[in-house]
């Protein structure tokens, strides 16, 4: 569950150049223009578990965080429907950048995303237009991941995707990571995540960023404290948006009402 630099230390957050580096242009080039296979069997699993959450529920407007956001918009709608608050909490600045200049009038291609939504009734009944919304609702916050500790309780629904295993190839970094993300939600929220299984790491643009080897078992044991009535589910999806990975993996269930200790075998 580790990756290591050729000179066998292993690469954690803070050693990353993520504001120099990264190329968010060109991750969501190859990422985001089209609505890939893994995505679109993604939406649906998360569209349903937030979807029948809040029927089921019939609360009012609540507040709600995508962490690590990164250029990606589908986490946000998949909560739009229920918020009058989701908070795009990311640390790269090229990445706020980006995401800033989306809350006013998202690009077009999200319509892909938002469509696939759409098959659950929740979505199709949104009562304005979704950019609309969006532009009402959404703020972008810049912020480390590991910092979320100050906001413990703060966010009543939640998503992660893609981060905590694609940040560091710590494995005590990646469980401190889910850890942060579940200890921002308040109790008996929903939550979903999304990891690449089995990560070698990726590029953005021309350079070379870490990631975390982490396969169900690990996925499992890092919620299992902060989270209740989860599911850890692989993908079906055979399609690969890049190589250097097994899979993805999509996490979804509650926040427990408080964390519980988990006997070592």
């Amino acid at each position: 569950m580790t990756q290591r630099s050729s000179g066998g230390v292993q690469v954690k957050n803070a050693d990353v150049p993520w504001d120099e580096a990264f190329d968010s242009i060109a991750y969501l080039d190859h990422n985001y223009r089209d609505l890939q296979e893994e995505d679109a069997e993604i939406l649906q699993i998360i569209r349903d578990h937030f979807g029948d959450h809040f029927r089921k529920q019939g609360v009012g407007p609540v507040s709600g965080i995508d962490v690590g956001a990164g250029v990606n918009l589908y986490p946000a709608l998949t909560m739009l429907p229920w918020c009058d608050e989701i908070t795009l909490f990311e640390r790269s600045s090229s990445n706020v950048e980006y995401l800033d200049s989306q809350v006013d009038s998202y690009e077009e291609n999200w319509d892909k995303f938002w469509t696939a939504l759409c098959r659950k009734k929740a979505y199709r009944s949104l009562d304005v237009d979704p950019r609309e919304k969006f532009r009402k609702v959404v703020k972008v916050e810049q912020g480390d991941l590991f910092e979320l500790k100050r906001y413990e309780g703060r966010w009543s629904v939640g998503t992660m995707f893609f981060v905590a295993e694609s940040m560091t190839a710590s494995p005590g970094e990646f469980a401190l990571g889910v850890e942060r993300f579940m200890r921002c939600l308040a109790p008996g929220a929903p939550f979903a995540a999304a990891f690449m299984a089995h990560s070698q790491g990726y590029h953005a643009g021309e350079h070379f960023f870490p990631a975390c080897d982490v396969g169900e078992s690990d996925v499992y044991a890092s919620l299992e404290r902060f989270a209740r009535d989860f599911k850890v589910r692989p993908l079906k999806s055979s399609a690969r948006v890049r190589q250097g990975y097994k899979g993805m993996l999509v996490a979804h269930g509650w926040r427990r009402n408080s964390d519980v200790d988990i006997p070592v075998n």
